[in-house]
């Protein structure tokens, strides 16, 4: 016996199923770079407070 060909449903839902997981992925990509972001801003932000110290220090000197 051979099996039937599937549904338009069921193509349908094996597409929803993709795009979920696509949709999925995207959005933990999309908080990853956003994570990754805020902790390059702050480590600039420390480069440029570290900076303004050391010509401020300069400045006195």
């Amino acid at each position: 016996m051979a099996d039937a060909e599937p549904s338009a449903l069921d193509r349908i839902e094996r597409a929803l199923t993709r795009i979920e997981a696509a949709a999925a992925r995207r959005a933990f990509d999309a908080e990853r770079l956003e994570r990754r972001h805020a902790a390059l801003r702050g480590k600039v932000e420390q480069a440029i407070v570290a900076l303004d110290a050391l010509i401020e220090q300069e400045g006195e000197g």
